[in-house]
């Protein structure tokens, strides 16, 4: 704005001084009725003009007159540059919560249905299931859900159709899994937490401020409901503008609602005194509005001064002062997930893996819990011995399994401690736990 007030100057023929508000601000209403800042003295008539430039406003045009718009621009929010992250749960990032319990839901669906159809498969064709149904369904869902090689299929078509179905499934999940995990890590996305008014009210972390005595300050001060309420609600402090408070925006102290024309000169202050950007700009836009000059109500220079205003910007003049002035913002106003040098490879950090390793370190200790029971289980439970020869008498009619059933088991009852055991699995690195329980039938045969 100082080039545009020397041409007015040099135009008009005035000499000027400049002078200060004492508050130091733009200017907002006053329960009394007078105005603050430039705008109140305007209104007082204590100067001739208010260079600004100021926002357009129905209020504001009650205690001044405002020149020709000299420019139009937008309003949003300023922030420290998002950058990325270690994520202990970027594993389980390539599906969303849902995904994940509808393959969860999937697994125990498939699981109860699978067990009862082998079991009633079994009785139909008296063919044997080769242990608990229950069990075998666990193991063989698991191993096809994680790609696990087995060698075990079911005898029967109702069962196959199962299998089918849910190799399947398994196949476009961990297909869809593996393919976007890759991706995610080949081209790591940045998390921005805040990109518009309603990311701003709802999140904790981040305070945010408002420009004292700005319109945007008395918009929002005016809101009764909504959003804007919120907004106002919800600010911490003030702020004189975004370039005066550029540095602990950039330190991430708090964001701030201002114009873009200022939040981009501050990021070619940042980036030319820096040589990075740790400035960012939300993607919503949450004002659009004029800029103009205000003069004191019926000033003599108003008109003469629209005159020149609108010859500068025909000639373009005044779009080349923005474009001198703000420089050195094109990679700063890039998405934060460009910073990162196209020809570097993202290097995976140690913090990268401590949620897989978790996961592991979890089943190792479960998978020692078990064995320790089941120590236990063989330590408290009787030994069999030959001393207790098997009485054939006692298996009159049996042949194939239930006579190898028989002449397996001696005649002394088996402890009920011995009708099962928890055995702990292993599929892709991923610890099942799932009972394993003895031939109860052979067993009650033969006591």
């Amino acid at each position: 704005m100082d080039y545009l007030l020397q041409i007015l100057a040099d135009k008009l023929e005035f000499d000027y001084e400049l002078v200060q508000p004492e508050d130091h601000l733009w200017g907002t209403p006053l329960p009394d009725g007078n105005w603050s800042g430039m705008l109140g003295m305007l209104q007082r008539e204590a100067m001739e003009f208010a260079l600004g430039p100021f926002g357009v406003t129905a209020s504001r045009d009650t205690v001044c007159d405002f020149s020709e718009p000299v420019l139009t621009d937008n309003s949003g929010i300023l922030v420290e540059r998002p950058h990325q992250e270690s994520d202990v749960t970027g594993f389980l990032k390539p599906f969303t919560f849902s995904v994940w319990l509808s393959i969860l839901a999937g697994m125990f669906a498939i699981t109860i249905t699978f067990a009862a159809v082998m079991k009633a498969e079994a009785s139909i064709f008296v063919q044997p299931i080769g242990g608990n149904s229950l069990s075998t369904s666990v193991m063989w869902v698991v191993k096809a859900l994680t790609q696990e090689a087995t060698e075990w299929l079911p005898r029967t078509d109702g069962s196959r159709v199962l299998v089918v179905t849910w190799l399947l499934a398994s196949l476009v999940f961990m297909s869809s899994y593996s393919g976007i995990l890759t991706a995610m890590l080949t081209v790591p996305r940045v998390t921005i937490p805040i990109d518009s008014l309603q990311d701003l009210v709802t999140q904790t972390k981040m305070p945010w401020r408002l420009e004292s005595g700005s319109w945007m300050l008395q918009y929002f001060r005016e809101s009764q409901e909504g959003l804007s309420r919120e907004v106002y609600d919800g600010h911490e402090g003030g702020i004189i503008d975004c370039w005066a408070a550029r540095e602990p925006i950039s330190q991430g102290r708090y964001a701030a609602i201002c114009d873009h024309t200022t939040m981009k000169k501050a990021m070619s202050w940042d980036f030319s005194t820096n040589g990075a950007c740790h400035l960012y700009i939300a993607q919503e836009v949450v004002f659009s509005f004029n800029l103009a000059v205000a003069f004191r109500t019926k000033s003599p220079y108003r008109e003469l001064a629209n005159y020149w205003i609108m010859k500068l910007k025909e000639a373009g003049v005044i779009d080349m002062w923005l474009r001198n002035e703000i420089v050195n913002t094109s990679q700063c106003l890039k998405s934060p997930s460009f910073d990162r040098a196209t020809n570097q490879i993202s290097a995976l950090d140690l913090e990268s893996y401590v949620g897989p390793f978790m996961v592991l370190v979890a089943d190792d200790d479960r998978e020692a819990s078990v064995r320790r029971v089941n120590m236990l289980v063989e330590t408290r439970a009787p030994r069999l011995t030959s001393a207790s020869p098997c009485n054939l008498d006692k298996c009159p009619n049996l042949t194939g399994q239930s006579l190898s059933c028989c002449t397996e088991t001696c005649s002394n009852p088996v402890p009920d401690l011995l009708r099962f055991s928890v055995q702990p699995h292993k599929f892709g690195g991923i610890l099942v736990l799932f009972p394993l329980f003895t031939n109860l039938s052979c067993i009650d045969q033969n006591i």
